[in-house]
Parts: C-alpha cells; sequence; structure tokens
C-alpha cells in the first residue's frame, strides 16, 4: 500500500485525539467520563496507555525494518484489545444504571481496529 504510512500516521493522531472526546454520559453523577477523567478515578486513566503505545506504533510505522512491522502488529493488537475491554469498563451497567454511550467511545473501537488493520498490511520495501 503506498500510502499505508501516512494513513496509519493519521489513525494513530486520531486516537489520540479521542482520548480527549467524551466517552460516556453518567447521570447519576451529571459528568462526561473521558480517557482521562472518571468520577475519582474509579475507571483509571486509558488515556494515557492509548497516547503511549500510539506512539510507539508511529514510531513503528516509519521504521524500515522487519522486525518494526512485527512489533507494530503487536503494539497494535494489544491497542485493539485494550480499547474493547475499556469499551466494556465504561459502558457497563452498574447499582442498576446503564451509562449513556457518547461517540467518542465508539470511534475509540473504530480506530483500534483500524490501527490493527493498517499493522496487518505494512508498507515495506523488499530487497531483491
Amino acid at each position: 500500500m503506498k500510502y499505508s504510512k501516512w494513513i496509519g500516521l493519521g489513525i494513530y493522531v486520531g486516537l489520540i485525539i479521542v482520548c480527549f472526546l467524551p466517552w460516556t454520559y453518567h447521570a447519576d453523577v451529571n459528568k462526561y467520563f473521558t480517557g482521562f477523567f472518571s468520577e475519582k478515578d474509579v475507571y483509571g486513566k486509558p488515556g494515557k496507555f492509548f497516547i503511549i503505545f500510539s506512539l510507539v506504533c508511529i514510531t513503528m510505522l516509519f521504521v524500515d525494518k522487519v522486525w518494526a512491522k512485527f512489533v507494530h502488529i503487536f503494539f497494535a493488537g494489544i491497542i485493539l484489545a485494550y480499547a474493547l475491554k475499556t469499551y466494556h469498563l465504561f459502558t457497563s451497567s452498574y447499582n442498576a444504571y446503564t451509562p449513556e454511550k457518547q461517540a467518542g467511545i465508539y470511534f475509540l473501537l473504530l480506530l483500534s481496529i483500524l490501527s490493527f488493520a493498517n499493522a496487518l498490511f505494512p508498507d515495506l520495501k523488499l530487497k531483491k
């Protein structure tokens, strides 16, 4: 793929931006939860994880070595798995209350799936 590095860069920058968007709205406490905020940090700060791993993946995108492509696939898989876990954590019901899902949580899932798909098809020139 000719533009896979630049598409991947856009995906990872989008993933970093999504960490600052609202993921869920909790009417019982009247607050929006993001990747960096949850009431009393009950859900932690998964935005830190996504930013650090996205930066590692951006680095691996632009290293033209075979080992870097395998490392990229590994980290993109971890991002996808953690995004699925985060989706389940943030949108699960508690005390007979279900939070309202916002667009950010859907973008998180979409971009993590796209990042894994992009990692599976690297732009790598092989020597003849």
